[in-house]
Parts: structure tokens; sequence; C-alpha cells
């Protein structure tokens, strides 16, 4: 089977503030990488960690069988996923679960790719999380294109 490694950041300048994610996909054994980042105009920065992994997992084709392993310098994504968090958020229907709309989406395509969830230690000289977090901080300052985090201010405008 073949393997993916997925790097993920997520970067806010002010939290709520412009931000961004950053994606670096590595085909095991193979000479495939691929990078991918977006900034927003107002975001959080765990919507951002979030919203990489989601971007990136939602890059891999339905049909294709490959194990994944995410690794992510997020605690609050990687311990919600290792320490089974969302099932008591399910349970509980979403009630006090902050960014709800993420983690819906989340659930969708965890569950079509069944990723292995790594946490890494940020800002700690590990060549592809330093370049994910670049890619994000980078997006997150680039005005010129950036996206609404509609989920984000919808919740935060009523």
């Amino acid at each position: 089977m073949d393997q993916v490694h997925i790097y993920t950041d997520g970067s806010s300048r002010g939290n709520p503030g412009p931000g961004g994610y950053g994606i670096v996909m590595i085909a095991v054994g193979k000479n495939f990488k691929k990078e991918f980042s977006q900034g927003y105009r107002k975001t959080t920065n765990n919507r951002m960690e979030l919203l990489a992994v989601i971007e990136a997992l939602e890059k891999i084709k339905p049909d294709h069988k490959v194990a994944i392993t995410v690794f992510t310098d997020s605690r609050y994504v990687s311990d919600a996923i290792n320490k089974n968090w969302m099932a008591g958020w399910i349970k509980r229907k979403w009630k006090n679960v902050k960014n709800p709309d993420l983690w819906k989406r989340f659930l969708k395509v965890y569950n079509r790719t069944q990723p292995k969830m790594q946490w890494v230690k940020g800002h700690n000289d590990h060549p592809i999380n330093e370049r994910c977090d670049a890619l994000a901080v980078n997006a997150a300052l680039n005005k010129s294109n950036h996206l609404i985090d509609e989920g984000f201010e919808q919740q935060n405008n009523k």
C-alpha cells in the first residue's frame, strides 16, 4: 500500500486575526512532494491548524487506497483524534464544542481516509514542520488573496 506523509501547520496574526495554513504532502519512497497554503482575512490559530489537516486529507482521491500519517504541531488537533475527544463531542451533539463546522467537515474526510495522527513539537528545527510554518505565516501575511473564513465569521457575528 502506498504511504503518504502529510505535514500541516496553521497561523494567525492575532487570535482572531488574519490567518493561514501550510501543507506539505510527501509520497513515501517516491519522488513526489507538493506544498499548499491559503490565507484568510479573519480567523483563529486553532481553526487554521484544523483546516490545514482537512484540506490536505480532502486532496487524497477517494478511490486511492493509501496509508496516511498526518504530522501536526497542534495538540488541539492531535489530541482530539488520539484521545478520542470527538466521540464525546458527537454524543453531546457538538454542544459547547469550538469550531463544530470544521470538526464535522473533518469527520467526513477522516472516516474516508483513516489517517494516523502524529504530534510533533513545533519550532523545534524539524525542517518540514518549519516549512509548513513558513507557508502558513506567509499565507496569513499575504492579504492580497485572503479568503473569508465563513464559519468563523458567521459564528462570531451572531
